[in-house]
């Protein structure tokens, strides 16, 4: 099964929530996928996680966006955050789960090898 790579390119919940969602779903089926978090997105996972429409989600029986998120690092979904965003939002490894990788676009696109790629 190929790959998937997802990037995340802005700071909105529900496209990382798209984003997680579409990764969790590649993880269950046995292939490998992987969530760049581009520029500012680095700060959507920064400590607490919340989700704009998370009570929506809840309300509905979906999981709320820190609910996905750990079971996207529990399938085994590589995060990546983008050292650039890291160092314009000034954010620290700290900040950040132990799970979650740290490059940038270069390296992102130098490992794409048969993955499908999404931008979100």
């Amino acid at each position: 099964m190929r790959g998937l790579t997802i990037v995340v390119a802005d700071v909105s919940s529900e496209r990382f929530r798209t984003a997680l969602t579409m990764a969790v779903a590649q993880a269950a089926l046995g292939g490998a996928a992987r969530i760049f978090l581009n520029g500012e997105a680095v700060s959507l996972i920064r400590q607490p996680i919340v989700g704009w429409e998370d009570e929506a989600h809840a309300d509905a029986g979906q999981p709320t966006l820190p609910e996905l998120y750990a079971e996207a690092l529990a399938q085994g979904v590589r995060l990546i955050v983008c050292q650039s965003g890291m160092q314009m939002t000034g954010a620290e490894p700290r900040d950040y789960d132990p799970r979650v990788e740290y490059g940038g676009m270069v390296s992102l696109m130098q490992t794409l090898d048969d993955h499908r790629l999404v931008v979100v």
